[in-house]
């Protein structure tokens, strides 16, 4: 079973990863930091959503905004609060005596060569862990990022939003030369629960489904509202999904850097697909060096419902 460490800003769809991971991975902790809403929003809905779960997974609070610049939120998608649609419960949990940045060199020495560290909101806490100690690089087993696009934004045309929120510790975390799998909106946006999935929760009598039920059906509403969308993406599950049912996404191996200079591009993710294109081959060299998979394309379908069930499997 896979070693894992979620860095997330929880977020709707981020519940859902967490609940997912929390189901089918070894899920050794849990990392806030600022993206959807507020850190401290994001760190009160992580441990809600442990206690949600009954769930006594280790949570450090990290980073509350991005290496350059001030933070930027999402409450036209994901609320005030950040978990918008329901009452969650009150946490119990209590966060871990140490900083994200801290937590996750801790981890990442004691399982060397095990740990994959799922990145599903700004790249800060990870970015800033990689600069104090170099040695992550060989610790880590791989790094699993829902970020970026092989093609269009969302905050803007070139950009999606966690990498928006901090492309410079994006370009940190993809220079590194830690192997990385990469999700992005190209997958994602098309990746996502219906207004029947969402009646499908809510006729279950368990309490979890019901109470995600509520939290999608907002999410929803506003993806409707926003981008006019049909269902409520699930980005997040997206990268954490291959590690428990490894054929529902397709990758490619590339190159991946992210722009932080264009006036009109920062925080955009540049693929090289041209292999991927008939007829195009690149240079023998070039094709070595890409240390990203990317994500190409999802069994869409299959994996939402492989996500239904994990949550209806909880209490």
């Amino acid at each position: 079973m896979t070693k894992i460490l979620i860095d997330c800003d929880p977020g709707h769809d981020d519940a859902v990863a967490l609940l997912f991971a929390a189901r089918h991975l070894d899920l050794v902790g849990i990392t806030t930091v600022h993206g959807n809403s507020s850190l401290e929003n994001t760190t009160h809905n992580a441990l809600a959503l442990m206690e949600l779960g009954g769930l006594d997974i280790p949570v450090a609070c990290g980073c509350a905004a991005p290496l350059v610049g001030n933070a930027t939120f999402a409450p036209h998608i994901h609320g005030k609060s950040g978990l918008d649609g329901a009452t969650l419960p009150q946490p119990s949990l209590k966060l871990v005596d140490a900083h994200a940045v801290d937590f996750i060199i801790d981890q990442a020495e004691r399982h060397r060569g095990e740990l994959v560290v799922a990145v599903i909101g700004p790249q800060t806490n990870l970015a800033l862990a990689l600069r104090r100690e170099p040695r992550l690089a060989q610790w880590l087993r791989e790094i699993t990022v829902m970020g970026g696009s092989t093609t269009t934004g969302n905050v803007t045309p070139a950009a999606e939003f966690n990498i928006y929120c901090d492309p410079e510790a994006a370009a940190a975390v993809f220079a590194s030369g830690i192997p990385v799998r990469m999700v992005g909106l190209n997958v994602t946006r098309r990746t996502g629960f219906t207004s029947a999935d969402v009646d499908r929760l809510r006729s279950s009598s368990r309490r979890v489904a019901g109470v995600i039920a509520d939290l999608l059906a907002f999410y929803l509403a506003r993806q409707r509202e926003s981008f006019g969308l049909d269902l409520a993406p699930m980005h997040d599950v997206c990268a954490i999904i291959p590690y428990a049912f490894p054929d529902l996404i397709r990758y490619g191996q590339t190159t991946v850097q992210v722009e932080l200079g264009g006036a009109l591009t920062r925080g955009m993710t540049v693929c090289d697909l041209r292999a991927f294109h008939p007829g195009t081959r690149l240079p023998a060299q070039l094709a070595q060096d890409g240390h990203v998979q990317v994500a190409l394309e999802a069994e869409s379908r299959l994996l939402i419902d492989r996500v239904i069930e994990t949550i209806l499997a909880y209490p």
